[in-house]
């Protein structure tokens, strides 16, 4: 029996994460983050699909994807699969890597998408990975607040725009939203 359906939409945003078997690890080191980004930038060209963020940890990342056609299931199975053909062949083993092909919710409402860009770029901090959300390279965040190069296939306005029109005012009010995000943690 083959995996149920999935709801593909056109122009549709979600919300995408996969982690790896038996919690093992997704990435080893910074070469498997480095390839996993450039699959994913390979694939949103190949499938014609932006991304609005991504946090690329060691059991698993979060992706939030546009798509331009109804087509998450094609993005999604290719990234997976090329990258953990190319892991296993790196790291010597065999098997599957990931637990599940994937797991994908629809971004539709404005709390939805206003936890996602704080909850995302947390990731990293709340596993002890670094002391602030900006400091882990694998993480759109740093590049959406203007702290880091924007990657080429990185699309922030979809981000910015959850919280103002203005690009200066939306970034400072996303910080103080990922910020207070900690404070509430450890409260």
């Amino acid at each position: 029996m083959g995996y149920p359906r999935r709801l593909q939409r056109a122009n549709a945003v979600y919300h995408v994460w996969t982690r790896a078997t038996a919690s093992g690890a997704l990435c080893v080191d910074a070469e498997d983050r480095r390839r996993f980004v450039r699959l994913l930038k390979l694939s949103l060209g190949r499938h014609n699909a932006s991304c609005l963020m991504y946090c690329v940890l060691g059991t698993h990342y979060h992706l939030v994807l546009r798509t331009r056609d109804a087509n998450i299931g094609a993005t999604m199975r290719w990234l997976n699969g090329v990258y953990a053909q190319t892991f296993n062949k790196r790291h010597g083993r065999f098997g599957h890597l990931v637990a599940a092909r994937y797991c994908a919710k629809l971004v539709e409402t404005e709390e939805h998408a206003l936890e996602l860009c704080r909850y995302i770029p947390l990731n990293p901090v709340r596993a002890h990975l670094c002391e602030r959300a900006e400091q882990w390279p694998w993480s759109s965040y740093a590049a959406t607040i203007g702290r880091a190069a924007t990657p080429s296939f990185l699309d922030t306005s979809w981000v910015l725009r959850q919280f103002s029109r203005d690009d200066e005012l939306a970034r400072r009010l996303l910080e103080a939203w990922v910020v207070s995000g900690m404070a509430a943690r450890a409260a």
